[in-house]
């Protein structure tokens, strides 16, 4: 089960990754949207390596 759980928070990251680069090459990239974003990731990250 824990495995299962792995890989969805793996598929999370990746779409946050995702978000952040199609953010990142708007001409006018959204400060506070990209923050959030990354702040998720983040948040992803380390619920992974706490497992």
């Amino acid at each position: 089960m824990q495995s299962a759980h792995l890989n969805a928070l793996e598929a999370k990251h990746a779409t946050l990754d995702r978000q952040i680069a199609a953010e990142t090459q708007r001409p006018s990239p959204d400060q506070s949207l990209l923050s959030s974003l990354k702040k998720r990731k983040l948040m992803v990250k380390q619920e992974m390596t706490a497992l």
